[in-house]
This record gives C-alpha cells, structure tokens and sequence, in this order.
C-alpha cells in the first residue's frame, strides 16, 4: 500500500539574535503543522548565524547539550503540542571543549530519537568549521519516526558519497541534508549532488539552505531548498533563492519500491571489493 509522508523544510535568514531566531522556527513549525506536514527539518545551525565565516571562541556558548539542553526541551514540547517530527541542526555540546555540528530528531510525540553528528568538516574560506566542531563519531543512523525512516547528512557531508550509501543501506526512506552553502562556492553543486544521491541510494532528499549575508562574512546564502525524488525529480517548485520559505510537498513511498524494482544498486553492490576505499 502507498504512504504518503508530507515533508516540510523551511529556510530563512538570520534574525540577528538567538531568541527570536528561535520564535521564527517555533512559527515555520506551527504553520507546517497547520498545512498537514509530518516532518520538518531546519537548516544548519538554526538558532544562529552561520558564525563559521570567522574564527572566534565567543560562538562556542552557542553550543548545548543534546537532548538535555534548553532548545531541545523548548521543540520536544511543541513537537508533542503539534503532532509533528522535528530535525533540529544545532550546535553540541558533549563536554566542555568537545562540540559538534549535530542534528537531534524528535518525534511526533515528543519523545528525543537520537541525534546525528556530521562527519566531513571543511576548513576552507569562509567555512572554518575545525574550529568549532570534531567530526562526527555516531555513525549514520537512521531513525524510526511517526513519519517514516529518515536520515540526516549535513552540509559539507554531501560532498562524500560514502555516507549516503550508508543511510540507504539502513533502510531510509527520506535524508534531510541541512545546509550553509554560498552562492559563489557551491551553486553549480546545489542541484545536482543531491539529486544524484537520490537516484544513486534510492530514496527522497530533502536539502535546506539559508538566505542571506549575514554581518560576519560575504557568503551569500541562496536558499533554492527543494525536495527531490530517487528519479531526480524536484518534487513541486525549488524555493526562492533570496526570501525566507517554508516548503511543503507530499512525498509516495510507493515511488521507493518502483525505482527499486527497476534499478537493482543494492542487490549488484560489491562490497567485498571496496575495501581499498578505506584502507588507511
């Protein structure tokens, strides 16, 4: 039987302060919710700016514990008052001095799932992110929500293929990839990385970027979020690349299987043969 999952991704620009960066997404949730969706995900970093652009120890007290920090009690609230899973990008702190770039997932209930730690962390101009952020060491799990199996890869991490086999090989249904990504650097990639990450893995991806420029560096966030299917397809319009946006779309399981039937990657995978690929 085909099931629907009604997806939402909402990027938006930075407010300026945490505070109401947070009302902002505490709003894109409600208005989700309101327009039937039963997962959303944020971009990189939500409650922030994307304070990589610089090197400066000041933005480590972004950082909290996941789950028992304030954000993630503030979202398990409303995820439960809305009925709604959350993917919330944040910045973790495990222990003072060991941080991570990190996304914790809250089911419609409430209730914390897990939290994936991004593995790849760029050290480029305007993306200092060693400075911040180990890499991740929670592998890629792939979480059992009230909407389906979903996965999270974050930003820089689209760029290794490896991860998103992984999430396949788990069993997702749907991968959200946050983002922080800038006009200049990254927007010949934007839309074609992602989608054949879905035709190659067979599942839906959901990518989010920010807007704007923000007071810390010249990136130009571009937003143009969009939903894409394991066909390459977009699923609906791209969002704008300029303007906040909430993007809802309606996303068939029974797509999953089609292609699956059609196209059998995981069945002709060699892995025996792969070794090399992580020899030291």
């Amino acid at each position: 039987m085909s099931r629907v999952i009604r997806a939402a991704v909402f990027q938006t620009a930075w407010t300026g302060d945490k505070e109401s960066m947070i009302r902002t997404h505490e709003q894109a949730a409600r208005d989700a919710a309101a327009q039937g969706a039963h997962v959303l995900c944020f971009q990189e970093l939500f409650y922030g700016p994307y304070f990589c652009q610089v090197q400066d120890p000041a933005f480590y007290a972004y950082a909290e514990k996941i789950p028992d920090g304030p954000v993630v009690r503030r979202f398990q609230a409303l995820a439960r008052e809305l009925g709604i899973v959350l993917v919330l990008p944040m910045y973790e702190e495990e222990q003072p001095g060991v941080l991570y770039n990190t996304a914790a997932v809250i089911d419609a209930d409430g209730s914390y799932l897990g939290k994936y730690r991004k593995h790849h962390i760029p050290q480029i101009n305007g993306f200092w992110e060693k400075f911040y952020f180990r890499p991740g060491n929670s592998g890629w799990p792939v979480f059992d929500t009230a909407a389906g199996r979903i996965g999270v890869y974050i930003c820089y991490d689209r760029h290794f293929p490896e991860g998103w086999r992984a999430l396949g090989l788990a069993g997702a249904e749907l991968v959200f990839n946050p983002s922080a990504t800038s006009r200049g650097l990254s927007g010949y990639l934007w839309q074609l990385e992602q989608p054949a990450a879905a035709v190659a893995n067979e599942y839906f991806i959901g990518a989010i970027n920010r807007v704007g420029v923000e007071e810390y560096g010249d990136n130009d966030f571009y937003g143009t979020s969009y939903f894409v299917d394991p066909e390459a397809r977009f699923v609906g319009e791209v969002a704008s690349d300029k303007e906040p946006e909430l993007v809802v779309r309606d996303l068939d399981t029974a797509k999953l299987r089609e292609v699956r039937d059609r196209w059998q990657f995981y069945r002709d995978r060699v892995p025996g043969a792969y070794d090399p690929l992580t020899a030291p």
